[in-house]
């Protein structure tokens, strides 16, 4: 049963001032100036702040500051403009006002200033380090990005070719993002629907197809976020070889290839993107591995990902189940765990293709879960998230309706 948080909503629009999710003032040049742009600003002088040493206390300071403007920003403000199509504009405006809070967290404490591996020469070269820093998540080329393994890359050394490359790729994957998103609506059309109303299960069929018919869809939708991840990183990769005329070393790969991944380990610490590693270590992981060790260290970094993601949510509506998240990568933790308790006992890793069974099946049963709270939380009705692929639709929809049909043919 769906637990009502309507009483929160109402406590924080009578005592915060934050207005509905139906109420928020849509994205126009006022807004952007006087909502959306102070939180980035302050953002910023963070940035240039931590790299400067004997500033401390000021960063301590603007931490309450950057906090409430970044809760400001992603509640007052509309990025759909009420458009439902646009609803996931609003979800990526709260994972970035989620990252400035959590960096600037993580930064306000810090004794030592952080530094890059090349020293600038001046002022004008300290507030470019901190524009990079600002932007760079996985802090490639700084001090902090220490234990963090890169994919090994693959790509043209010279300039031109990597532009041509990423480019391409992001095409490729804009493409792929729209032939994935238009099998999930052919196979699920039910998980499209308004929010609150849509789900990937169907219950007129029987158990078993019903749960083959959701991890379908699951999978298809996994394949279709590592897409729109990939193609919107090739993006920023292009801008910035070719535009800002940065190192093709400070764009190394953001995937390795993760359908190969051979345990739960594997996949998370090392084939799925680590954007968001530094973050939830710093939220959940170092609290709870402080008073736990390393169980609670991997336990907190999951839950902590599992509560960003109820946080995006509810960018969508206040009325969601907040456990679900929670409940979904804290079992990922769970398998974690148990596999380094399997390694410990018998001095051998997961691997092979039992691990990778064993990774797939689990991803697929906490991912049902997942996939089907976007899907009630109205995200997936936001097609546009996923693009188009005009080209393919016909061929698509075709096949996949087949398997439809032939599933639910099984079911009578």
């Amino acid at each position: 049963m769906a637990v009502s948080w309507t009483f929160f909503e109402t406590l924080s629009t009578d005592f915060l001032g934050v207005p509905p999710t139906s109420a928020a003032v849509p994205l126009d040049a006022y807004t952007l100036f006087v909502h959306v742009l102070p939180a980035f600003l302050s953002f910023y002088v963070v940035a240039v702040l931590v790299i400067l040493p004997g500033t401390r206390t000021l960063r301590v300071a603007l931490l309450p500051i950057i906090a409430f403007l970044a809760f400001h920003a992603s509640t007052f403000v509309d990025f759909s403009c009420g458009d439902p199509q646009r609803a996931y504009l609003n979800v990526g405006f709260g994972f970035v006002m989620f990252c400035i809070v959590m960096r600037t967290l993580e930064w306000t404490f810090l004794k030592d200033p952080l530094r890059r591996h090349v020293e600038p020469v001046s002022w004008i070269g300290v507030l470019f380090d901190a524009l990079d820093l600002a932007f760079n998540v996985r802090g490639v080329g700084w001090n902090w990005s220490k234990g963090l393994r890169f994919p090994p890359d693959t790509r043209p050394t010279s300039r031109l070719c990597f532009a041509i490359y990423v480019l391409l790729s992001a095409v490729f994957h804009s493409f792929l993002c729209g032939v994935l998103h238009t099998a999930m609506q052919a196979l699920a059309p039910e998980a499209f629907t308004a929010l609150g109303e849509g789900t990937i299960f169907d219950d007129t069929l029987p158990p078993l197809i019903q749960y083959t018919r959701s991890s379908i869809t699951s999978t298809l939708t996994l394949l279709a976020i590592y897409a729109v991840i990939q193609m919107n990183y090739d993006i920023g990769t292009f801008i910035g070889v070719t535009i800002v005329r940065q190192d093709l070393a400070q764009w190394p790969p953001i995937f390795n290839e993760p359908w190969k991944a051979t345990s739960l380990h594997d996949f998370w610490t090392y084939r799925w993107h680590q954007l968001m590693r530094r973050s939830f270590i710093v939220l959940g992981g170092w609290p709870l591995g402080f008073v736990f060790g390393r169980v609670g260290y991997v336990l907190g970094s999951f839950l902590a990902s599992g509560i960003l993601h109820s946080v995006l949510m509810a960018t969508l509506s206040w009325n969601i189940e907040w456990w679900c998240m929670p409940l979904s990568f804290g079992m990922m933790a769970v398998a974690v765990i148990i596999e380094h308790a399997f390694t410990q006992m018998t001095g051998r890793r997961v691997g092979g293709w039992i691990g990778r069974v064993w990774t797939m099946v689990w991803l697929l049963m906490w991912g049902n879960m997942m996939v089907d709270r976007f899907a009630r939380g109205g995200l997936l009705a936001s097609s546009r998230v996923f693009g188009n692929a005009a080209q393919a639709k016909e061929i698509v929809e075709r096949y996949v309706t087949a398997l439809d049909d032939w599933l639910r043919v099984r079911a009578s």
